[in-house]
């Protein structure tokens, strides 16, 4: 029996939990496009970057979720993003170990700051240190309200600690070997 490859997948985590990594990586193995949910909330402008309105925000999002093929990425739980679960064929929940999230906090910004990795925002001090709050209240209050509100869609949900757990994951139910890019 052949298995069916998802089409329509939401990757959900914190910050530093592999969300982009494993898009880019699904994206190019599945040649799906990929969307950062940070990009859906900001325009990203040269000279900065402006907050989308409410409307701007779940419209952009909606022509998103109801185009054939998609893989969105983001920490939001909010209200706005709720529509994309019941349309995601696979919900990706990136559970990686907090320790790890610190550490890979830490790597980027510094990688960021030396000009080696790209960003869409830029890496200042301030925004370094809302990364940890941020992670701290995904690992409280993120991660909870998610299973709360979206447990509903348990039968779609794959929990992954790690990059092995992904792989693994998709040669179970998709039957896709040689996950990700060959280096």
């Amino acid at each position: 029996m052949e298995k069916i490859i998802p089409t329509k997948i939401h990757i959900i985590g914190s910050v530093g939990s592999g969300k982009t990594s494993l898009a880019r990586e699904l994206s190019y193995k599945l040649n799906i496009p990929f969307y950062e949910l940070d990009n859906v909330v900001w325009e990203r402008h040269k000279s900065g970057d402006i907050r989308r309105t409410e409307e701007e925000r779940e419209g952009y999002l909606n022509t998103i979720i109801h185009s054939e093929a998609w893989i969105v990425e983001g920490v939001h739980t909010e209200e706005w993003v709720a529509n994309s679960f019941p349309h995601a064929e696979l919900i990706i929940f990136l559970d990686t170990n907090y320790s790890v999230r610190t550490y890979r906090i830490i790597k980027r910004f510094a990688l960021q700051k030396l000009g080696f990795e790209k960003s869409n925002y830029k890496p200042t001090i301030k925004i370094f240190f809302k990364m940890f709050k941020w992670n701290r209240y995904f690992e409280e209050v993120g991660k909870p309200n998610f299973y709360n509100k979206f447990g509903i869609y348990n039968d779609k949900i794959v929990v992954a600690r790690n990059k092995s757990e992904i792989e693994n994951s998709f040669k179970d139910k998709f039957n896709i070997k040689n996950f990700g890019r060959k280096k």
